[in-house]
């Protein structure tokens, strides 16, 4: 009887287990789901939000296809970066400076500096047999590659779109031919690089022949892409596209140019949307207030994706998984942390004039070392601030059980011959205004060595012709060998009793040989001799005035050092020049020796400034007397309102960061105080003036397309003041 009841439990028992076996068997399966992540510049800092929402409710994904900044997004997680990572680098970023390809000033050549110092570094196009050719965008995105680089580990290896465990594509354009391109095969980083070209921001990505640029051009929101990626049946639509601008709004070429991108990009996300079935789920954040160029509010910007997704939280909460199923999913994803590979050899490629001495001089990575990818990025960011890229790229390659560190610098397609601008205006209220433009013909490469030929012309308030040419020595570029030769005319405003009592012509032809070192990237010492000629003959003034004409050469030692984060308005660093002239012919020998240096706190920045020029043996000359008076320079008086000998200068000023500048220029707006001092031991003009000059101003500036601006007003104690504007290069 026992036996019968067991008997007849264990049947119900297996009737009821295949009963529910065949109800599992009858379930459906889960839906293919994929996640489409569209373009719009900054505001594609939602998606992040999105992602943590999915990630919060255990929603997985089998396919994701991104355009733009949804391609950076969506590489990143597909890559196995979680949201949350996501958002801190986001975080970390300094979108600013990475619109800007250039590392910091201190990090560039000297030759490099000098070129920047003289010329506006966008104003440079190529010189060809075919005639002119320009650069292809305003900013290359050397940083952004190499974010991207970091991003998805590049450092550990080159990862391949084909070999993601969750298939992604990404949308770019072929400007040459309007066609739709999509990578779901190659090096991950080019692709999302290739998505982001904003045409006229970023300069298109070379891809097998193919000018590549932002994928919102022709599929801003990639929905037909993930259907068929994946398969998918339920697709998640994430929009963060700009609106158009309105009528009003629309009324310069910027503007307009902006208008016709947002046009066509609306186009084809209408097309897209139309495309949505019943069971889709489309979220598109509230982002009113926010631009494609706030970068800086990213984290604002994920808060709002966040905020829609979880508005969308019962729709989506019915493609959940269990929480174990969930955390086997992203397992199968998400990147174990690794140590990068220990690299057994270095390659350089691509370089066709450039000697490779000169990439290695800047590569602290050797066999037998690991990436770092703080490091690697500093060594290739000081390549490309030598000034002969177009860009400057790595992979880590495996080869045969080796590591191979490939650096990959592309040469300007636009050089090696520049034609190089610059213009200035000057105006204050002492002397009036003075203008000038200035135009450079550039030559580099002239050997394997990398002689450089360097031929300008200013005309303008100043009229010059200049040449030079710079040879090195040797194949690192350490020492080097330059001739230099100009013709210069200007005109000099003679002052005593705070009047402009005459003004001069003048007449300095100058010819000059050196020899010297560059001393890392500190900057440059030489020893070389020059020969000067130099006429001033007055044009306004009384005619007890004489004219004066002088010829000498003697030996000059120079040393230039800058070590500033920029070139104008600096946050921190350090400058030091000095130069000593000796002419036996003339009697006299000059001494100059100017330090600088910045340092911030908070949003000031505080400047610091010392100069002295006189005459260890004899006495200056008229003709090469030390001269004050200008901005920052005693800017209460004309420039060159005081001239002298043994000239000591103290500036201290104190700047007050009030604004950015937009995106592409390093830089910042600030309003400042400066509080000047200067002794004279001998007086040439104003030589009734006794004791201490002092001047204190308050001035207004800002990098500009054209250089810094300033405007300001300077007051002396001695009853003299000046209001004076400056805009472009010195």
């Amino acid at each position: 009887m026992f036996a019968s009841h067991r008997l007849l439990r264990s049947l119900i028992f297996c009737l009821l287990a295949g009963a529910s076996l065949a109800q599992a068997s009858d379930a459906p399966p889960r839906p293919r789901i994929g996640l489409v992540l569209g373009g719009g510049g900054a505001r594609g800092a939602a998606h992040i939000g999105v992602l943590e929402v999915l990630e919060k409710l255990r929603v997985p994904v089998d396919c994701v296809a991104g355009t733009s900044m949804g391609a950076l997004v969506a590489g990143s997680y597909a890559a196995g970066m979680a949201p949350g990572v996501m958002r801190d680098n986001l975080a970390r970023a300094d979108w600013n400076d990475m619109f800007v390809d250039n590392p910091e000033y201190s990090e560039m050549s000297y030759r490099n500096k000098l070129v920047s110092r003289n010329f506006l570094p966008g104003s440079e196009s190529g010189v060809t047999a075919d005639g002119v050719r320009y650069q292809p965008g305003v900013v290359a995105g050397q940083k952004i590659k190499l974010f991207f680089n970091h991003l998805v580990r590049a450092n550990q290896g080159e990862r391949s779109i084909e070999e993601l465990p969750l298939p992604l594509s990404i949308i770019a354009t072929d400007i040459g031919t309007g066609e739709r391109v999509v990578f779901r095969d190659g090096p991950l980083s080019s692709a999302m690089r290739a998505s982001m070209s904003v045409p006229g921001l970023l300069a298109p990505h070379d891809d097998k022949g193919r000018k590549l640029v932002d994928g919102g051009l022709v599929d801003n929101v990639p929905i037909g892409e993930a259907r068929e990626r994946c398969q998918a049946d339920v697709v998640i639509v994430v929009n963060v596209g700009s609106p158009l601008l309105k009528p009003e709004e629309v009324g310069s070429l910027l503007t307009v140019s902006a208008q016709m991108v947002n046009i066509l990009t609306e186009q084809n996300v209408s097309r897209s949307l139309a495309t949505l079935k019943s069971g889709d789920i489309y979220i598109k954040p509230d982002l009113q207030g926010f631009t494609a160029g706030d970068f800086s509010r990213n984290g604002e910007i994920a808060d709002r994706g966040r905020a829609a997704a979880e508005a969308m939280a019962p729709q989506l909460a019915r493609l959940a998984l269990d929480a174990p199923a969930y955390a086997t999913w992203w397992k199968g994803i998400e990147v174990a942390s690794r140590v990068s590979p220990r690299i057994d050899a270095v390659e350089i490629v691509g370089l066709g004039r450039v000697n490779s001495a000169m990439v290695e001089r800047h590569l602290h990575v050797e066999p037998g070392q690991t990436i770092r990818p703080s490091e690697i990025n500093r060594d290739l960011l000081r390549m490309y601030g030598d000034g002969y890229y177009e860009r400057v790229d790595y992979t880590v390659l495996s080869q045969r059980e080796r590591t191979i560190l490939r650096v990959m610098p592309v040469e300007k397609s636009w050089g090696p011959d520049y034609l190089r601008f610059a213009v200035n205006l000057n105006a204050d209220n002492s002397q009036g205004s003075t203008f000038g433009l200035r135009l450079g013909y550039h030559k580099t490469w002239l050997n394997s060595l990398g002689g450089e030929l360097l031929v300008t012309g200013d005309i303008g308030s100043t009229n010059r012709v200049a040449a030079s040419f710079h040879q090195p020595l040797d194949v690192r570029q350490r020492y080097f060998i330059e001739t230099t030769g100009s013709i210069e005319q200007s005109r000099l405003n003679i002052y005593e009793d705070d009047q402009r009592i005459a003004q001069y012509r003048q007449t300095n032809n100058q010819l000059g040989l050196a020899i010297g070192a560059n001393i890392g990237l500190l900057g440059q010492v030489s020893l070389g001799w020059e020969v000067h000629k130099r006429r001033f003959d007055r044009d306004i003034g009384a005619p007890s005035l004489p004219s004066a004409e002088s010829r000498f050469g003697g030996w000059k030692a120079a040393l230039d050092f800058d070590q500033f984060d920029r070139m104008y308005f600096p946050t921190r660093g350090w400058a030091a020049k000095a130069s000593y002239f000796d002419s036996a012919s003339a009697g006299y020998a000059r001494a100059d020796l100017d330090l600088s240096a910045a340092y911030a706190l908070g949003g000031t920045v505080f400047n610091g400034r010392v100069s002295y020029t006189g005459s260890p043996q004899g006495r200056l000359p008229v003709f090469d007397a030390a001269r004050l008076g200008g901005f920052l320079n005693l800017s209460a008086y004309a420039p060159n309102q005081i001239m002298g000998d043994d000239i000591l200068y103290a500036g201290l000023r104190a700047e007050q960061i009030v604004g950015s500048l937009p995106l592409g220029l390093r830089g910042d707006m600030r309003v400042g105080i400066a509080i000047e001092a200067a002794q004279v031991g001998t007086r040439y003009t104003e030589t009734q003036r006794n004791g201490l000059l002092d001047s204190f101003s308050l001035y207004f500036g800002g990098q500009t397309p054209l250089g810094p601006a300033y405007l300001g007003f300077g007051y002396s104690t001695s009853k003299v003041s000046n209001i004076f504007l400056f805009v472009g290069k010195p």
